[in-house]
């Protein structure tokens, strides 16, 4: 049996319960006939946009732990979505019946090797919180630690492998049939769900996660990071040292604690800030939950699963970014944006720069105290929605990652301007990219490139030109960016071939005719001639509406 076939048969019990599910709330599938951009994959019935999102939250959430974490995904792409539905994912919940005490029981004996009561002096069965994924308990250490113990659920990663797989499957055949599906590269958006998902499954992942920001702010008090016990974590089971405190918006019990909050708002962006611009790796998932203030002020983090990082270039892409705004250059800022990956396709670079243009010139003059991030970023998605251009998933999490801690700073103090703590890393960036010491370290770099080049050139030479003299030299050529121009080719080819058959059906059918008259056939020669006609006139029609169509859509 093909394998292809059988992961097909093995899934369709749970494609039918997704189709079930996404009917049940109003939401059809529609084939794309034409491969028209206006079409959608999934269509609902006529309902304003607002009904359209909550349904779609509605059924992420019957859906379970792998739409559900889709859905948390998509709510900070504001480069894909809309405003409406941004609102309605953001309010999905990750919570999720508790397991039973038996089978968390059984998967610490089966991970750890030992009963419980050889692992922790005390473990509390009632679970403090219960997600989708796993759940968390408190214990106590035999040397008096407490802790906080997260299981992993038995079984979620099969049911997740199984739904990734359904996603991955519905996403080729949807760039098939779908041009706008296939300008996203909606392939490439759930692989690279597909990698954030199963990481946040993996809890020795996130255990090095914590560990790695325990080392990047070993130097500062200010933020704390719980430590990792190891010999109680495996990839199912993660033991962290237990964090209290008063949650970041928990805006009473600040003011009592005599906590000031536009001081701590300043520590918290602070802290991300210091992870995009100087570490390349940032928390990603900075909502008010993991975060915990201390009595002295001082933040412990927790939640390690969704993390970003920037390598090298794309801060430097970031800092030309900034460079660019600050200049007012819009084609320079369009330059910059196709550098840092916002679309694989052809686009209009005239008028994505005209609206780039107009977006500047809304800013311009502005003061810096008068500027709201969030605001200027809702305006560039707009544009990059208009233009069909979206995020890589690095950016994607960056940009989600500044909105949420904007919005926790003006929610401890309204007066808080997340731009005056941006400024000074921006002009470091800026600095540090542009200073006269990395230009002659980059200058030593190119020096060893060339020279290295220089001793390989002859002989490389050499090569080809005895393989050229031998008869064995071939080039590779990728045609890039001819996708268009080869479909429409295909078409034209499709409908040349119909034609011909059409015309060698009607000229062969005239010839049998004319040529085998058996006795007593012209009885049925008016049923052979109608029959050679409406065969004929289906092909001439489908061949007219195809190119009707065709020059409707071009």
């Amino acid at each position: 049996m093909n394998p292809i076939n059988w992961r097909r048969g093995f899934h369709l019990k749970r494609s039918k319960q997704i189709a079930g599910v996404l009917m049940s709330h109003g939401w059809t599938y529609l084939t794309n006939h034409a491969g028209s951009t206006d079409e959608t994959i999934f269509h609902f019935r006529d309902a304003p946009p607002q009904n359209k999102a909550q349904h779609l939250r509605s059924a992420l959430e019957e859906l379970g732990t792998t739409f559900v974490k889709l859905g948390q995904i998509l709510s900070t792409r504001a480069d894909l979505l809309a405003p409406e539905y941004l609102n309605e994912l953001a309010k999905l919940q990750d919570s999720a019946t508790p397991i039973p005490c038996e089978a968390i029981r059984e998967v610490l004996i089966t991970e750890l090797g030992c009963p419980i009561e050889e692992a922790f002096l005390d473990f509390n069965p009632e679970p403090v919180a219960a997600a989708s994924i796993g759940q968390a308990h408190a214990a106590i250490r035999f040397d008096g630690t407490e802790v906080i113990v997260k299981i992993r659920r038995p079984g979620v990663v099969e049911q997740v492998n199984e739904d990734l797989e359904i996603l991955g499957e519905l996403a080729a055949t949807a760039s098939k049939h779908w041009e706008l599906a296939d300008h996203y590269d909606l392939v490439g958006l759930v692989e690279e769900f597909s990698q954030t998902l199963r990481s946040e499954l993996d809890y020795i992942r996130e255990a090095h996660n914590a560990e790695r920001f325990a080392a990047n702010f070993v130097d500062d008090p200010t933020i704390r990071i719980p430590r990792v016990f190891w010999e109680t974590t495996t990839a199912r089971i993660l033991t962290l040292e237990r964090v209290k405190g008063l949650k970041i918006n928990d805006l009473e019990g600040l003011t009592k604690t005599g906590i000031d909050r536009h001081q701590l708002a300043e520590r918290a962006t602070n802290a991300v800030l210091k992870m995009v611009c100087e570490h390349g790796f940032f928390h990603a998932d900075p909502h008010p939950g993991n975060f915990f203030v201390q009595t002295d002020g001082s933040i412990d983090l927790i939640d390690f699963g969704m993390v970003g990082i920037l390598d090298k270039r794309t801060q430097d892409g970031i800092t030309d970014l900034l460079v660019a705004i600050n200049q007012q250059d819009a084609d320079r800022l369009v330059d910059v944006f196709i550098d840092l990956g916002v679309t694989k396709q052809r686009f209009d670079r005239r008028l994505f720069s005209r609206d780039i243009q107009n977006l500047l010139e809304k800013y311009w003059g502005l003061p810096l105290a008068d500027l709201r991030v969030t605001a200027v970023l809702e305006d560039i998605f707009v544009v990059m929605r208009r233009h069909r251009l979206h995020l890589p998933s690095n950016l994607a999490l960056l940009l989600k990652t500044v909105i949420m801690i904007e919005g926790v700073g003006i929610n401890l103090d309204p007066t808080f301007r997340f731009q005056s703590v941006l400024e000074p890393y921006s002009s470091r960036l800026i600095l540090r990219q542009y200073s006269p010491l990395r230009f002659i370290r980059n200058l030593g770099k190119a020096s060893y490139d060339v020279a290295k080049l220089g001793t390989e050139i002859p002989s490389q030479v050499r090569r080809i030109l005895s393989t050229a003299e031998l008869g064995n030299l071939q080039i590779g050529v990728r045609p890039e960016g001819f996708d268009l121009l080869v479909k429409r080719i295909e078409r034209l080819a499709n409908r040349i071939v119909l034609g011909v058959i059409a015309a060698a059906f009607i000229n062969g059918l005239a010839v049998l005719v004319s040529a085998y008259q058996p006795p007593g056939w012209q009885r049925w020669a008016w049923l052979v001639f109608a029959f050679g006609l409406a065969t004929a006139l289906l092909i001439a029609a489908y061949l007219a509406v195809s190119i009707l169509r065709s020059q409707h859509h071009r």
